[in-house]
């Protein structure tokens, strides 16, 4: 299995979550994400403005986001 991402950069991360349907809304001090789901309902995301995302808030990120562990570490390693 593959290791999570450690001080991931925030470009790769915002690349990675748009293969997961994420559209960026707002880029000030916080990144805000929306992605629309097929149900009619959307699915919020907020993310710091960081130039590296630490593991333990990207994991956050993944929580709220609804991405298992692993589909991120996969499409992260393909980015």
């Amino acid at each position: 299995m593959a290791k999570f991402p450690v001080d991931a950069p925030k470009a790769k991360v915002i690349k990675v979550l748009e293969k997961f349907s994420f559209s960026i809304v707002r880029e000030k001090e916080y990144i805000s994400m929306i992605r629309k789901n097929s149900d009619g309902t959307t699915t919020p995301l907020t993310l710091p403005n960081h130039k590296q995302i630490k593991s333990s808030t990207l994991r956050s990120i993944c929580i709220q986001a609804g991405i298992s562990r692993d589909d991120f570490v996969a499409s992260y390693e393909k980015t």
